[in-house]
């Protein structure tokens, strides 16, 4: 079976009653040089764009397929999805989680009524135990991403980013397998061809970018990005066509990058993304995406982050752009000298967060020490405004 644009309008009619119609929010406040929009797939029911795939793919389960039960694995998202969707279609699911998956998405999957399993390992490992219960079971196995019919679900935020904003020039979406862009790339290229497509991946889990680039499927050794969502080591065969035909290019964001997305979107739009939501904006904040002077959408593809990583991510989101800083002065350990260097920093309005006092160190005077500063400051420049002084006034910066 191939996706058609029919199979796409099928989904829409039968997610109309179960889904949100998500919000085009334009991003006036963000600072891009492009006119930006953003698809708030991250206000989804479960947090997520993937109770669409799910949800139609198992809309067209037969009674009997239904009584089998369904299987999935997933990194989170995608069993949320699943979840819900068996559950509202009467059907038992068993889900596979690999063990790196945040506590927050695992237990909103066991509350959708799912059971749940973890893997050691990451997706692929979740994946290859999903599909030996499959075998095992009957169940029916619900693909995250290499299924037509849950690219046609996914195809639907296309649609409706079409009808919203019909004279896009660029849309950017979030990769891990390539469910979600080949749903929207597809409807986007059929709806109006004009209309450049993006994908875009973690640097540390870039397996779509790989597998283009070599023009054949290949795998990973390992995925290392705190964007879980995302962290797959081998794209689907039926994704990775459709990419190869439908998407005009595929970048990566490193893990700063994606966190200090999040921290832009949470300061200038109030938008909570989690790190694979958010990799679209990040690739138009660093400009890997030639957009300047066009009008895009990017798509927040979920909002499911873990209040644990949320915290870590926003003081690395604050290192990356110049709000946060560390500085280590060697000193003489004599009085005053801890006066001195809090008239700098008071007279330059930064604002000390953190002070540690080491006189263990190798190779310094044997009257020296370390002072090392957290700080808060406005930017980069206030940054080097601070060393520059620092320098000025006769201290050493480690």
């Amino acid at each position: 079976m191939e996706l058609t644009l029919d199979r796409v309008y099928q989904a829409a009619h039968v997610l109309k009653p179960v889904i949100n119609r998500t919000e085009l929010v334009h991003a006036t406040r963000i600072d891009a040089d492009c006119d930006l929009y953003l698809k708030t797939e991250n206000l989804q029911n479960t947090g997520s764009f993937k109770i669409r795939g799910a949800y139609f793919k198992i809309s067209t389960l037969s009674e009997e397929e239904k009584k089998k039960g369904v299987v999935a694995c997933s990194a989170g998202n995608h069993a949320q999805g699943v979840a819900l969707a068996a559950t509202k279609a009467g059907a038992k699911s068993t889900i596979f989680l690999p063990a790196v998956a945040p506590l927050s998405k695992v237990e909103a999957t066991r509350n959708y009524g799912a059971e749940v399993r973890m893997i050691d390992g990451v997706y692929d490992d979740a994946y290859l135990a999903a599909l030996e219960y499959q075998k095992e079971s009957g169940a029916i196995f619900i693909h995250p991403f290499n299924d037509i019919d849950v690219m046609a679900g996914q195809g639907t935020i296309g649609m409706e980013i079409m009808e919203q904003l019909e004279d896009a020039d660029a849309v950017v979406v979030p990769v891990g397998g390539g469910g979600l862009i080949s749903g929207v790339s597809f409807v986007v290229k059929k709806l109006n061809p004009k209309c450049k497509v993006y994908g875009v991946q973690a640097q540390g889990a870039a397996s779509m970018v790989q597998a283009v680039a070599d023009k054949q499927l290949e795998s990973l050794e390992e995925v290392h990005t705190f964007a879980d969502g995302i962290a797959v080591k081998s794209p689907g065969n039926l994704s990775f066509e459709m990419v190869r035909e439908y998407v005009d290019e595929l970048v990566t964001v490193s893990d700063d990058e994606i966190a200090a997305a999040i921290l832009t979107l949470m300061e200038k739009q109030k938008i909570v993304s989690e790190g694979a939501g958010a990799v679209s904006v990040a690739a138009v904040l660093y400009h890997k995406v030639p957009v300047k002077g066009k009008k895009v959408v990017c798509i927040i593809s979920g909002g499911n982050i873990d209040v644990n990583i949320l915290s870590r991510v926003i003081n690395r989101g604050l290192m990356k752009t110049g709000r946060k800083a560390s500085l280590c002065i060697s000193l003489l350990d004599k009085p005053g000298q801890l006066e001195e260097v809090s008239r700098i920093i008071a007279e330059l309005g930064a604002n000390v967060t953190k002070v540690d006092h080491n006189m263990n160190v190798e190779d310094a005077d044997i009257n020296g020490c370390n002072l090392t500063l957290q700080i808060e400051t406005r930017d980069f420049h206030h940054i080097e405004e601070i060393k520059k002084r620092f320098r000025e006034e006769g201290f050493f910066l480690v």
